[in-house]
């Protein structure tokens, strides 16, 4: 009886090995993860016909900002242990070395637009 349940054991090994083929036993089972994805230009993140886009300039997540189209300004999204995240406006440096909240372009085209 003994030798006979070795003999089944040994066939059902052969035919799996068989069917499935020297790979077989080397997939995990379950799913799979995907491969990583090799970002070579970050795209922003908006919708056509948006106020704001958020982008990110590099691989590191301190480079993350939010554009408001309408008016120019830009923030940083940083991040504190007190408060979390938070966006923390960036001046533009304007003629005469002075800084502002919105680009001089951007400045007189929101005066003659209205907004």
């Amino acid at each position: 009886m003994r030798l006979e349940r070795k003999g089944i054991v040994i066939l059902f090994s052969m035919a799996l090995l068989f069917l499935l083929g020297p790979n077989g036993f080397a997939q995990p089972i379950g799913i799979m993860s995907p491969k990583a994805q090799n970002i070579s230009e970050y795209a922003p993140l908006s919708c056509p016909g948006g106020r704001f886009v958020f982008g990110q300039i590099s691989d590191s997540s301190k480079d993350q900002y939010m554009l408001d189209t309408w008016t120019g300004r830009l923030w940083r999204l940083s991040e504190s242990g007190e408060v979390g995240k938070y966006l923390s406006p960036v001046p533009y440096e304007l003629k005469g070395g002075k800084y502002g909240p919105v680009p001089e372009e951007m400045k007189n085209e929101t005066v003659r637009k209205g907004h």
